[in-house]
């Protein structure tokens, strides 16, 4: 499969979780809208909460990975409109548009579902990712965590403005803003690759730990969308003559 097939094929991906994105929120507007439709009956015979998802708490797994993936999808929006504007290639600007649509799409149903569950969408005093470690209190054992870069036990490293594993750091975003063309094109697909590989996880952690269940099948399409991306962007690297590294720096020359 060449690079131009491979970034078609990504972009029907990316296109397809958009429309499921938007299927599961309209799923769980509807959910919702008839449930408050049932009236008091419904609450007087004890039936299951209106909202799916209500009752949750503030440090279940639905809830953490909520909060947590808006704030990993925010820095790949972020990420892809800079590169976006520091070169003129067109097939890292398609991937990156396809990003930044995605990701922005997901995380406003996110936080959405935060705001139906009338839970916060910042939970002072919990560290990002404990969801995972300790099973969300949903009563699963956990996800494993120990082989995800920058992990220190179940607690990752938080530096330089990384809060999650694969997150760049403000030093990384500095770089990526202050360079252009081929250059630019390289550290943003392997700063992305990273960022893919921390999203994947946590959302195996959510399709693993999760009880809502479309928000666990969100959570399992943005597994396969990112994958197909990673495929994507290591083609794209190769054709730079750069291939992905977790190690720093990631750019030469």
């Amino acid at each position: 499969m060449t690079v131009t097939e491979r970034t078609r094929r990504t972009r029907w991906v990316a296109g397809s979780a958009v429309a499921l994105a938007v299927l599961f929120a309209g799923a769980a507007t509807v959910a919702s809208a008839r449930d408050d439709g049932a009236g008091e009956h419904a609450s007087a015979a004890g039936s299951a909460p209106r909202t799916p998802g209500a009752g949750l708490g503030t440090d279940s797994a639905d809830a953490g990975f909520a909060r947590d993936m808006a704030v990993h999808h925010q820095q790949a929006v972020e990420m892809s409109f800079i590169v976006r504007d520091r070169t003129q290639d067109e097939d890292v600007r398609r991937l990156a548009y396809d990003i930044a649509n995605t990701q922005a799409n997901q995380r406003g149903m996110l936080l959405g579902w935060l705001d139906l569950w009338e839970l916060p969408k910042v939970a002072a005093g919990q560290e990002p990712m404990a969801w995972m470690a300790g099973g969300g209190g949903s009563g699963h054992e956990g996800h494993d965590m120990a082989g995800m870069p920058g992990m220190d036990g179940d607690a990752y490293q938080a530096h330089d403005g990384s809060l999650m594993p694969g997150m760049a750091t403000r030093t990384e975003l500095r770089r990526l803003r202050e360079a252009g063309g081929k250059q630019a094109e390289i550290l943003y697909l392997q700063l992305m690759t990273d960022h893919h590989r921390g999203g994947i996880d946590m959302a195996r952690g959510c399709a693993d730990l999760c009880t809502v269940k479309v928000e666990k099948r969100l959570a399992q399409s943005m597994v396969e969308a990112q994958q197909s991306e990673l495929d994507a962007m290591a083609d794209l690297l190769a054709a730079r003559g750069a291939k992905p590294s977790g190690a720093k720096p990631r750019v030469h020359g």
